[in-house]
């Protein structure tokens, strides 16, 4: 425990004296002075070979793949963590970043005359592809944003598991959010609300400076806050993992059921054995079901209806939705100052009403879009409350494959594991 508070200590030294550098020291100039911008210097970035990232990421890969699945080593899974801070993080500032390429890769998807580079494209898949053959071993150690959560996690504590499920739809609303996003040309959400590239990048708004700070103070109680409850890439790695060919077990022989492994996950990624004999016999169970086959559509509808309704709120997600809403704010003098943005408008060619017309115009085509989001969250409801309709069996302690982490923490906790060492 005490490598990652160090490692967190570190990271808050170093991002903290930077903060105020993101900020505005004097005033904006007024538009109408004629002020020109003078050529902003822009440091170069560091110029590195393409083949280089994607064969880091690659063996980054595979080393956490085989200290998970061969080694079963939780120091070797830290090594690499703070390896990814520093590397993907602090070296590389955050980019190319897996979760954001989601919504790169699907841009070709809505705008056909534009690519997606090949390193956005491996950053992309290559995670997808080791979790369909190991697991989420991406998550472990290799993803920045998830390693300085990892580091961050001290002294995590498990969340009930109505708790736990409910928060559990939330990266579900993310991934909708930004396809719908993507859809309406609202830009990249992701990188816009990324609570940790700030810290990397040592520059950051106010705003997501103190989201990240809360991010970070929170995941020292709560682990992994954004990978479990925000990441919108984490749900597509959910789905894939389920699917793998090999993946993590909590112990390396048969199980003892000790529950060591099911104290020490935080994140409820651990299956306990339930009885031969089931809780409710198999008529009650497929009725149930039934119920909830039956009740889905209705359940689809009522989302469906319920997104489109918000579509007011969804719409300020597009800056000229927002912008709209402010000028028109500036012009009933419910701000005593002008926004830079609204100031930039002013000084453009576009007159008002065309604003406020573009701006109407959205709006319309919002309501379908949301539409379709609350459709797709109440699929995912209906998915949810199928699945925990439906009894597992399970005669050992078993990790969750949608939901673990390969993080290695139950292996130090296995009285198993320890003897088996031993041998």
């Amino acid at each position: 425990m005490k490598l990652p508070s160090l490692v967190v200590a570190i990271i808050l030294s170093v991002v903290w004296p930077h903060e105020a550098t993101a900020q505005f020291r004097f005033p904006m100039p007024e538009f109408e002075s004629g002020y020109q911008h003078p050529q902003t210097n822009v440091p170069s970035a560091k110029k590195i070979p393409v083949a280089v990232d994607i064969s880091v990421l690659a063996v980054a890969l595979a080393l956490t793949a085989w200290s998970v699945l061969k080694h079963r080593s939780r120091h070797e899974v830290l090594m690499i963590t703070i390896f990814s801070i520093a590397y993907f993080g602090f070296y590389r500032k955050g980019c190319v970043c897996s979760v954001g390429s989601l919504q790169n890769v699907l841009v070709p998807f809505i705008d056909r005359s534009i690519g997606v580079p090949l390193v956005v494209l491996a950053f992309f898949f290559l995670p997808l592809l080791f979790a369909l053959y190991f697991g989420r071993v991406f998550c472990a150690a290799v993803c920045p944003l998830g390693a300085v959560q990892e580091a961050a996690a001290v002294f995590p504590v498990q969340l009930s598991r109505p708790v736990e499920t409910v928060l559990g739809l939330l990266p579900y609303a993310y991934l909708g959010l930004t396809v719908l996003s993507m859809a309406m040309g609202c830009g990249y959400i992701i990188c816009r609300y990324d609570p940790f590239v700030g810290f990397f990048r040592r520059g950051a708004s106010f705003n997501m400076f103190i989201f990240g700070g809360i991010m970070l103070l929170c995941g020292v109680f709560i682990a992994r806050p954004y990978c479990r409850f925000l990441c919108p890439y984490g749900v597509l790695l959910r789905w894939v993992s389920r699917f793998s060919k090999w993946h993590a077990s909590v112990t390396p022989a048969e199980c003892i059921q000790c529950r060591l492994c099911e104290s020490s996950c935080p994140y409820g990624a651990i299956i306990v054995p339930v009885p031969n004999e089931p809780p409710v016999d198999r008529r009650t169970g497929t009725k149930r079901l039934a119920l909830l086959l039956l009740a889905a559509p209705a359940i689809i509808a009522f989302a469906a209806w319920t997104g489109a309704m918000s579509h007011q709120f969804i719409a300020r997600l597009h800056p000229t939705v927002l912008l709209a809403e402010r000028v028109a704010a500036e012009e009933q003098g419910r701000f005593a100052e002008r926004s830079v943005e609204s100031d930039a408008f002013r000084a453009g060619k576009q007159s008002t009403a065309e604003l406020y017309a573009e701006a109407s115009d959205l709006r319309i085509r919002f309501k379908y879009a949301s539409a379709w989001f609350g459709a797709f969250m109440g699929l995912v409801i209906c998915a949810k409350l199928i699945r925990l309709s439906v009894i597992r069996r399970s005669e050992d302690y078993v990790p969750d494959r949608g939901a673990c982490l390969s993080c290695a923490r139950c292996f130090a906790y296995c009285p198993v594991e320890g003897n088996n060492a031993d041998a």
